[in-house]
């Protein structure tokens, strides 16, 4: 019953700029703690960003910092993650996932998961 649903990946360019969502199902966001994490092919599933029910970013990936943000819109029961300046190497599954308690780079201390949006960066 608790469930995200993730939208808006693709296929973009390097340079190209991508923007997730993530909108619950069946509850509101507003208490959760919202983390965004990513499987590259052949890699394990790694955190990338995560907003916390008072909307306060955590970077668990440097090297999307200055090019990846994280947002909150509680009105529409929304998280958004904007990649820009993607690069081949942010080709992944990207998931997002949430909890009733603080942000955490964990993946196994979420309690319930999007179903994943592929984004795929190529030329």
């Amino acid at each position: 019953q608790l469930q995200l649903v993730e939208s808006g990946g693709g296929l973009v360019q390097p340079g190209g700029s991508l923007r997730l969502s993530c909108a619950a199902s069946g509850f509101t966001l507003d208490s959760s703690s919202i983390g965004w994490f990513r499987q590259a092919p052949g890699k394990e599933r790694e955190g990338v960003l995560c907003i916390s029910s008072r909307d306060f970013s955590t970077y668990y990936a440097d090297s999307v910092k200055g090019r990846f943000t994280i947002s909150r819109d509680k009105d529409k029961n929304t998280v958004f993650l904007q990649m820009n300046s993607l690069k081949h190497e942010n080709t992944a599954v990207y998931d997002c996932a949430g909890r009733g308690f603080s942000c955490v780079a964990t993946a196994a201390w979420y309690s319930y998961w999007g179903q994943g949006t592929q984004v795929t960066v190529s030329s």
